[in-house]
């Protein structure tokens, strides 16, 4: 566990003893950079904001290093950078400061179980392309270049991919969980990411299911749409 609040990182060492781990602490980023690369972590809790060097430069370079153990990374709605973004860091998960210890515990058990791939996986869905490591998206041999909202909104979607996402699911996962902002601000994203990823090739597997949220699939071949029907 990187973080440098000395009684967070107390309180959640000892719960998560009772719990049956053994935890290791860093106080700052250089010193949990050190610490994760020398030794077989299953599972490393890394704080964003940290003094000497931060939690988005130490997961930068674990993953340079192709140091692929899991990470949790800890962020709070005041930080310098979106904890929202947390997946284009780089991280397999996140939680807001304040968490709840018990799904804290939980989650550490998931990415336990799921465990570090040996490489990184490029996620592909029909001729559509995702690499986690370069951040970049193709369509077939396309080069599509995407903001960080973006990357993050099809991330997400490529993990749920073939299933109806409902928009709070979206801005619980996509966005943070307390965001204020307008409520059509995933409308207003997907239409971003359709024009990007689809319109251009004339295909449509980003489709609204009324009522019910959003479903990106493998690309079909375009059907004719009937006289006077649109698409929302």
């Amino acid at each position: 566990m990187v973080e440098d609040e000395d009684a967070l990182a107390e309180t959640v060492r000892r719960g998560l003893r009772n719990e049956g781990f053994v935890v290791d602490v860093a106080h700052d980023g250089v010193r949990g950079l050190a610490a994760a690369l020398e030794n077989a972590y299953d599972a490393i809790l890394l704080d964003l904001m940290l003094p000497r060097m931060n939690g988005y430069d130490v997961l930068k370079e674990l993953r340079q290093r192709k140091v692929w153990t899991p990470v949790l990374m800890l962020t709070a709605k005041d930080g310098e950078y979106d904890q929202t973004d947390a997946f284009d860091l780089g991280a397999d998960d996140y939680l807001t400061k304040p968490f709840s210890f018990l799904v804290l515990v939980a989650r550490i058990r998931a990415l336990i179980r799921r465990g570090a791939p040996a490489r990184p996986v490029i996620m592909t869905l029909g001729t559509l392309s995702l690499d986690p490591v370069s951040h970049s998206v193709r369509r077939g041999d396309t080069l599509i270049s995407l903001t960080a909202r973006e990357y993050g909104l099809l991330h997400y979607l490529m993990r749920r991919h073939d299933q109806i996402v409902s928009k709070a699911e979206i801005l619980q996962n996509v966005w943070d969980p307390a965001f204020e902002g307008a409520n059509n601000v995933v409308e207003v994203y997907i239409g971003y990411l359709r024009r990007k990823i689809d319109v251009p090739f004339g295909i449509h597997s980003l489709t609204t299911v009324r009522g019910m949220g959003y479903l990106l699939s493998a690309d079909p071949t375009p059907e004719p749409r009937a006289a006077g029907s649109r698409e929302e």
